[in-house]
């Protein structure tokens, strides 16, 4: 049909780039995909127009009667040392706050941010006092929960007056979703695992800081009263529309396009089409890599192991650190000799080894993995006469593993492998684990299980959510409610059954069926229950998402729910229902990866 998915296809056999189908006012409806104007190599657009960022809104300073406590006397913030107290109070409950690096990196910090005064008074984060702050934001958050409807709707209405002026743009000839038009406010940098740098301030995005991307023959987007842009570009190379360096790690940060946009779902589909021609030639790169291992020059051994670990673990190639980041966080290429413990035997296994470092966001990646023999007597070499802090692959970098790469197949990396073996172990774990008779639930449990094994593979984890306990005590009561609802329903079954058999009449009969209808109605409700919580227990620290939104192919899940009669939606919320919705019309239910 006109506008959808399929389009890639047909696209694809007429040799035109994978394209879908958006409409906007301007272009015909019956026009088709393919009959569009092709870009020369590496052009994204010829017009590209938007409305700008949405700035996050000015700080509100606190009302008189919320006071900030030092030494135990009442002190008088000025706005800019308030502003980021409020952003310490705000998360007072969390554990973050107890972390001395936290609080190390935030002190610090918002000392910069007082004036002399206040800063040859507060010299000890201990005697500051912010309880009073913390419960007036409770309060507030209270006071969100509490609105009437006329009050949520009038904010929901604003929120839908921002997405219809801010929320799209015009790219050559289609009006595309703009994913994240709003700057994100200023706060307290969290990271993920133990960063070096949590508890750092994120300062406030100003409109001096912003790129702005458009054609030339666009109506730039002004800048707020008062105010100018960093800098307006006309590049048509990349898909942003608007760029910006954050303080704490000095990356760039972006606004693009929604991932349901007709330019993110293309890369989409061609990122899992170049994974899906890895299949083709793995074993011979399997094969390749094995006869490396006995190679004569140290450094192919060293490229033919990491490439090894790169396969077999999922590990990331691991890019040189950034100028002035400071976290120790390392890859596969960037691996020291402490970083691994060669164990001849382990666990009732030989040739094991035990790997701890911390990997990307500051996640700590422990395994303990047998290799094959080769592979073990070529690690005990590259560590032979070489200190701990010493380069465990001294021989290799990424680019050198890059360019490798590059040349046993085109557009390989290490985030291709990655995908690869990610996208291959969802689909031969769900042929594994689904039971054709089981009903709904047992079947998304076998998915969620699946799905785990691949989270465990890339080393995605999480904390357990804090509410963990507390929802699992709700829902063992509920199942244990469910249990004697389901005990009085059997005693009824019993009592209709023995009524039955005295007064052998119709009625009798119908009050039986209806109360064997019954149990089996409440033996659903309990397994889905009892389904539910096991899915809890076994995800409370592994993060599902990830994988699925970046490393698995989408084609196959949405072949797994059509084969099995699974609705979509038990599987992909809106959002990703949105991002797949190529796959989602595109794959059928006997598509293999």
């Amino acid at each position: 049909p006109l506008g959808s998915y399929s389009a890639v296809l047909v696209g694809l056999l007429v040799g035109k780039p994978p394209l879908v189908f958006t409409l906007h006012s301007s272009v015909s409806p019956h026009r088709a995909l393919w009959e569009e104007e092709r870009h020369p190599e590496g052009i994204k657009w010829k017009f590209l127009e938007h409305k700008g960022p949405v700035f996050a809104p000015p700080y509100e300073p606190l009302p008189e009667n919320v006071k900030f406590y030092y030494d135990g006397k009442v002190m008088k913030l000025s706005p800019k040392a308030e502003e980021v107290a409020t952003f310490f109070a705000k998360m007072l409950d969390h554990e973050y706050t107890t972390k001395d690096i936290f609080r190390k990196n935030f002190f610090k910090d918002w000392r910069k941010e007082m004036t002399s005064e206040e800063k040859s008074t507060i010299t000890n984060l201990s005697k500051c006092d912010f309880t009073q702050m913390s419960q007036y934001f409770k309060a507030q958050t209270e006071a969100r929960k509490q609105m009437s409807k006329e009050e949520k709707q009038k904010i929901k209405e604003e929120n839908e007056r921002l997405v219809k002026e801010y929320g799209f743009c015009v790219m050559d000839n289609h009006k595309e979703r703009i994913a994240n038009f709003k700057i994100e406010p200023p706060g307290l940098f969290r990271g993920r695992g133990n960063h070096p740098k949590m508890g750092m301030l994120k300062r406030r995005i100003m409109p001096e800081d912003i790129i702005i991307n458009c054609s030339k023959d666009s109506k730039v987007p002004p800048p707020p009263p008062g105010h100018k842009w960093k800098e307006v570009r006309h590049d048509n190379k990349v898909t942003w529309l608007v760029s910006w360096t954050e303080n704490i790690q000095g990356s760039i940060k972006y606004i693009m396009l929604n991932p349901s946009s007709r330019i993110k779902g293309e890369k989409d589909w061609q990122k899992y089409e170049t994974a899906r021609r890895l299949k083709k030639c793995v074993d011979k790169i399997r094969n390749q890599y094995r006869e490396d291992w006995k190679s004569k020059e140290m450094k192919v051994r060293q490229r033919a192991v990491a490439l090894y670990f790169i396969d077999k673990l999922a590990l990331r190639a691991g890019n040189e650190k950034e100028e002035g980041e400071t976290a120790d966080t390392v890859g596969c290429c960037s691996l020291r000799v402490e970083h691994i413990n060669l164990h001849p035997e382990l666990d009732g296994q030989e040739y094991m080894v035990e790997f701890d470092f911390l990997g990307k966001d500051s996640i700590r990646y422990y395994n303990k993995v047998p290799v094959e023999k080769r592979v073990f007597k070529n690690l005990q070499l590259f560590m032979e006469n070489k200190q701990p802090e010493d380069d465990l692959f001294d021989r290799l970098n990424t680019s050198i593993l890059n360019k490798h790469l590059q040349d046993l197949m085109e557009g390989l990396t290490a985030k291709v492998f990655r995908t690869y073996n990610a996208s291959i172990t969802l689909q031969q774990q769900l042929k594994e684990l689904t039971t054709p008779d089981d009903n709904i639930p047992a079947k998304i449990l076998s998915y969620n299980r699946a799905n785990r094994a691949v989270a465990i593979l890339c080393n995605h984890q999480r904390a357990p959510p804090k509410t963990f306990e507390k929802s699992m005590m709700n829902l063992q009561t509920k199942i244990d409610a469910k249990k004697d609802q389901l005990a009085d329903a059997r005693r009824e079954l019993k009592s209709a059954k023995a009524d039955a058999k005295v007064r052998r009449d119709e009625k009798s009969k119908k009050t039986v069926e209806s109360k064997k209808k019954a149990v089996q109605r409440i033996e659903e409700q309990l397994m889905k229950l009892e389904v539910q919580a096991t899915d809890r227990e076994e995800n409370k620290q592994i993060a599902l998402s990830t994988s699925k939104l970046n490393y698995l192919d989408p084609r196959i899940s949405v072949a797994w729910c059509k084969k099995w009669g699974i609705p979509i939606e038990k599987i992909y919320n809106k959002t990703q229902r949105e991002k797949f919705a190529w796959a989602i019309d595109m794959a059928e239910e006997d598509y293999e990866f």
